[in-house]
């Protein structure tokens, strides 16, 4: 795909939103699968469910705007799990995975959130105002999700991973 236009640009952020999201579907069962602390599994899950919910909402933006949302591999998700993928290969100490675990998820989400805040200003420049809500709504999910994260991490997962 060329990119001549804003327009472009915006379809192939989509697309590469798209890949990140669906990389993501792939990844978390194996990440809630070997976390260990409740909550962790819990947000795990919970995320899981909204990743399946950001899927939805970029297929419809991307049916709106008459394109498939597939064709495009994200190759800065891939890299980002990848790393989750080695920890995990490496075998640490149970409350230490986690923690690593933990940081791995706030990888990708601050990933996601520069991604969703960039195409929602794409949305809102190109006059896409619903498709812009739902970005927002996405990216707001996003920053929910991390700011979980930060809160496991400060009150337990962290202070067990250092005992």
């Amino acid at each position: 795909m060329e990119l001549e236009t804003l327009k472009d640009l915006y379809v192939d952020e989509l697309k590469d939103l798209y890949s990140a999201e669906n990389q993501i579907l792939k990844a978390l069962p194996r990440m809630i699968k070997v976390s260990t602390h409740p909550q962790l599994k819990r947000a795990f899950t919970t995320h899981e469910r909204q990743t399946r919910e950001h899927v939805k909402r970029l297929e419809r933006i991307c049916k709106e705007l008459g394109v498939s949302p597939k064709g495009k591999k994200c190759e800065g998700m891939e890299g980002l799990l990848k790393e989750g993928k080695s920890l995990i290969a490496e075998k640490p100490d149970p409350e230490v995975l986690d923690a690593g675990l933990l940081s791995a998820a706030q990888h990708v989400e601050h990933y996601e959130m520069a991604g969703y805040g960039t195409v929602r200003t794409y949305a809102r420049q190109l006059g896409y105002e619903n498709q812009a809500e739902l970005l927002q709504r996405t990216l707001n999910e996003e920053g929910e999700t991390d700011h979980l994260l930060t809160a496991l991490a400060e009150s337990s997962i962290n202070v067990d991973a250092e005992e």
